[in-house]
């Protein structure tokens, strides 16, 4: 999976919680819940998502480290090269 596909997962993510954000508005280098309108349970949703969607687990102690688009997707990109997908 490549930086691109996990940029359009976590996109995709964050427009499915919060329809009315327009994901190519988002500003990857600056932190998200200062752009736009979500609050902790939009957030955690939004976890949610993408720990369903590439079953990834995301432990609450690391909600920190995600605090930008280029952020999330770093950190996503380093924890699906270490997880073993299973077919």
């Amino acid at each position: 999976m490549t930086g691109q596909d996990v940029r359009r997962i976590v996109l995709d993510a964050i427009h499915r919680v919060a329809p009315e954000i327009d994901p190519s508005s988002i500003r990857p280098a600056e932190r998200l819940r200062a752009q736009v309108d979500i609050d902790s349970m939009d957030f955690l949703s939004i976890v949610i998502d993408l720990h369903e969607k590439l079953q990834v687990d995301i432990p609450e102690a690391d909600y920190g480290r995600l605090t930008t688009i280029d952020e999330i997707v770093s950190y996503l990109e380093a924890r699906t090269a270490a997880t073993p997908r299973s077919r």
